[in-house]
């Protein structure tokens, strides 16, 4: 089975940064993990999802053992990644950022949003998932300072979403709503009510887009469907999937 994976065209302009948006096909598992689960943590058989990591890499080019992957925690933490993470004591984190060529940032996801992030000119990439908790904790902006840190413009960074549960598909009601909105009033603009349903929807895609525009990144981009929507192509955790698919960018030696 063919490897899949999706590209943002505004992080591919530059061969020194390789990256790749993954779904569910093109892996070594089995029911209900099939077929590239990429989790450790998900039940499935350990060797496949290293497998699976491996299967990724190599699609991107990549060397197999560069792969960094934090313990994800849904918070706003950031780590600087030096080197891979070994799988018995990765940080808890939920962003990954490096200015070390050789280093794959790796996030999983099956809702949540996968956000890739990279100043070609600064050679600084960054990596964060973002549910709605770590969204509305400001794991954006963490990524984005963290870049800045090392030496990034945030002038000059470039940013992209992956698939992800889309407005339709995700319903939270009217109590997590009124949270929300008592959070920030302005986050009303992402609650909504579809047509046909009765209780509250949010736009979490929508939400991290506009995360992205507050903290300086202009056109971030988006690629990929609703993972709910398309579970034949993604791992949804609302749709009852163990497994999660990865997002990968990384660091080469190549100039522009």
């Amino acid at each position: 089975m063919t490897v899949a994976f999706e590209k943002c065209t505004n992080l591919s302009g530059d061969t020194a940064i390789l990256h790749g948006f993954f779904g569910r096909a093109g892996g070594v598992s089995s029911a209900p993990y099939d077929s590239l689960n990429c989790s450790t943590a998900s039940g499935d058989v350990l060797e496949n999802v290293l497998e699976n990591r491996r299967i990724v890499l190599r699609s991107l080019g990549l060397m197999p053992d560069t792969l960094a992957i934090a313990k994800q925690v849904h918070s706003a933490m950031v780590v600087t990644a030096t080197g891979p993470f070994d799988e018995a004591s990765r940080p808890e984190a939920d962003a990954l950022v490096t200015d070390r060529p050789g280093v794959s940032l790796g996030v999983l996801t099956a809702d949540c949003v996968p956000v890739l992030f990279a100043d070609s000119e600064a050679r600084i990439i960054g990596a964060c998932h973002a549910g709605w908790r770590g969204a509305v904790d400001h794991v954006v902006a963490a990524t984005i300072d963290a870049m800045e840190k090392l030496g990034a413009d945030r002038d000059n960074i470039r940013a992209a979403i992956g698939p992800c549960i889309h407005m339709p598909d995700y319903e939270v009601g009217n109590e997590w709503a009124n949270a929300l909105v008592a959070r920030n009033p302005e986050y009303e603009r992402f609650i909504h009510i579809p047509r046909g349903a009765e209780r509250e929807h949010f736009d979490l895609p929508g939400f991290v887009l506009a995360r992205l525009r507050e903290g300086g990144i202009s056109d971030p981009g988006h690629v990929g469907t609703s993972t709910f929507a398309s579970p034949e192509k993604y791992f949804s955790h609302r749709q009852g999937s163990p497994g999660r698919q990865l997002s990968v960018i990384a660091l080469t030696d190549t100039g522009h």
